[in-house]
C-alpha cells in the first residue's frame, strides 16, 4: 500500500468512524511497510488534512455543484491539502490522488483539483483561512487579541518538533516548565492528580521524589507504570500508580509535600499536537469542564500538608480554565516567576504557541497555609 493510499485509509477512520488520529495512525504505520520517509508523509498528510479540513473543503466546495460521497470527500481533501498546504507538486498531487479514486468518480476527483491547483483562493476570514472553526477563531481573538491569537493559531498549525528529555522520554518543553514549577525535592512525597500518561509523574520521580500518580481509568494508570519503567524513574524517586478518581482521592489528607494537577481540559493550547480536536471540541465541553477543574482544585488542597505546594496546570490558554476558579480558602498564590518562557496573566502564568515554540499553557502555583 502507497503512502497516500495508507493516508486515504486512516482519514477515513478519523472522519467517518470517530477515531482519533494519534491513536489510530500510530497502528496504521505499525502494521505498514513503508519506509521511514514514507510513514513521515503518512503522518504529514493524516494530520494536516486533518488539520486544515476546512480550509481544504472551501478551496474545493467553489467548483462542487453537486455535494459528493463521503469517501470523495475524504479524497478531495487530501487532494486539496497537498495543493495548497502540502507543499507537493501540482502534477505530482492531483495524479497520485486522482489514482486512488474510484474509476466512477476519476474523472470528477481529477477536474475539482486541477481547478484548485490553478485558481487563486480569496478567503472568506481569518477562521477559514487558518482552518478553524469559528467560536475557536472568536474566543481565542477575545482572550488574547486579534494579533496573538492569529499568531497562536497559525503556530498551531504548524507540527510540534521532537523534544526528548535527558532519559529519552518525548515531552513538550512547557509540560517539562510545569513539572520543574512542582519542585520536587529528594524524599518527598507529592501527589500527581492527572498523572496519564506519566510525563510530569516521572519528571517529578527523576528529582527523587516519590510519587503518587492517580488516574480515572485503569489502563491509563498502567500506562503511567510502563513509561515509569521505560524512563528509569523508579531507580530514583518511586511512582505508585492509582486508578481512582481525583475528585475524591483515596488518601490521606494533610500527608502530602507537593500536589500537581495537570487537569482535564479543553485542549485549546495544544492543537497542534491533536489535530481533530479542533473539530471536537465546544463551547459546552468548557462549560462541562470547569466545575471538574474545581473540584481537583479543592481535593488537591486538602492532600497537602501546612507549607506543602500545589502546582495546577491546562494545556489551554482560556482563562474560565484557570486564573477564573477561586482560589481554595486554605490556599494562598505563589507568585515567584517560575522557569520557562511565561507571561503574567492573572495569579498565574501562561505561555502561547508561538512564544516558544511549546503548547500553549496556563499555571498557577499555590501553598497551603500554615
Amino acid at each position: 500500500m502507497s503512502a497516500r493510499a495508507l493516508a486515504l485509509e486512516v482519514l477515513g477512520r478519523i472522519e467517518r468512524g470517530g477515531a482519533y488520529a494519534n491513536l489510530v495512525l500510530p497502528v496504521a504505520l505499525g502494521r505498514s511497510d513503508l519506509s521511514p520517509s514514507d510513514r513521515g508523509m503518512v503522518t504529514d498528510l493524516v494530520y494536516g488534512t486533518t488539520r486544515m479540513r476546512r480550509a481544504c473543503d472551501l478551496l474545493v466546495d467553489r467548483f462542487v455543484e453537486v455535494p459528493p460521497d463521503d469517501g470523495t470527500r475524504t479524497l478531495l481533501r487530501l487532494g486539496a491539502y497537498q495543493l495548497a498546504f502540502g507543499g507537493v507538486a501540482a502534477h505530482a498531487a492531483v495524479s497520485e490522488t486522482v489514482a486512488l479514486a474510484p474509476r466512477r468518480t476519476r474523472g470528477f476527483v481529477n477536474a475539482i483539483l486541477r481547478r484548485v491547483a490553478s485558481t487563486e483562493m480569496t478567503w472568506p476570514s481569518a477562521a477559514a483561512r487558518l482552518s478553524y472553526p469559528d467560536w475557536i477563531h472568536d474566543r481565542l481573538v477575545e482572550e488574547l487579541g486579534s494579533e496573538e491569537a492569529i499568531a497562536a493559531m497559525e503556530r498551531m498549525n504548524v507540527a510540534p518538533s521532537v523534544n526528548r528529555r535527558a532519559d529519552g522520554y518525548v515531552q513538550d518543553p512547557a509540560s517539562q516548565w510545569v513539572a520543574a514549577a512542582v519542585k520536587a525535592g529528594r524524599g518527598e512525597l507529592v501527589a500527581d492528580l492527572c498523572s496519564a500518561p506519566g510525563g510530569k509523574t516521572t519528571a517529578i520521580a527523576a528529582e527523587g521524589a516519590d510519587v503518587v500518580a492517580l488516574d480515572l481509568h485503569e489502563a491509563r494508570a498502567g500506562l503511567v507504570a510502563e513509561n515509569s519503567a521505560s524512563t528509569s524513574a523508579d531507580g530514583v524517586g518511586r511512582v505508585f500508580p492509582v486508578a481512582a478518581d481525583s475528585t475524591r482521592p483515596p488518601l490521606t489528607p494533610g500527608t502530602f509535600d507537593a500536589v500537581l494537577i495537570d487537569a482535564p481540559c479543553s485542549g485549546l493550547g495544544a492543537l497542534r499536537r491533536r489535530p481533530d480536536a479542533r473539530w471536537r471540541v465546544t463551547e459546552q465541553s468548557i462549560r462541562q469542564l470547569v466545575p471538574v477543574q474545581a473540584s481537583l482544585l479543592e481535593a488537591g488542597a486538602r492532600l497537602l500538608r501546612p507549607g506543602g505546594r500545589l502546582v495546577y496546570s491546562v494545556c489551554t490558554i482560556t482563562a474560565a480554565e484557570s486564573i477564573a476558579h477561586a482560589t481554595p480558602e486554605s490556599l494562598e498564590i505563589d507568585s515567584t516567576p517560575p522557569e520557562g518562557s511565561w507571561r503574567p496573566f492573572g495569579d498565574g502564568w501562561r505561555v502561547l504557541p508561538h512564544d516558544a515554540d511549546t503548547d500553549g499553557m496556563v499555571m498557577l502555583r499555590y501553598r497551603r497555609r500554615s
